[in-house]
């Protein structure tokens, strides 16, 4: 099990599911309504380390960061 967590304002409560590869944690989010809509603006990150590499494999126990773009002043 990998453990998805979501930053910033997107409305998700943290997950836990199975998955190989970061593609297997981006399909399973394209299936979540208050999610999908946030994936094509987001940054990625795997054990804190980003990325954007669909086909990272992942192991039990990794956590993947969702981080929403963010602005400030």
């Amino acid at each position: 099990m990998v453990k998805v967590e979501f930053l910033g304002p997107i409305n998700q409560e943290t997950l836990e599911i199975e998955a190989k590869t970061l593609a297997d944690v981006a399909n399973a989010l394209q299936e979540i309504e208050t999610v999908s809509s946030w994936l094509e603006k987001c940054a990625v990150a795997v054990n804190d380390e980003m990325t954007n590499d669909l086909n990272k494999v992942l192991n039990s126990g990794d956590r993947v960061s969702i981080l929403p773009p963010v602005c400030g002043g």
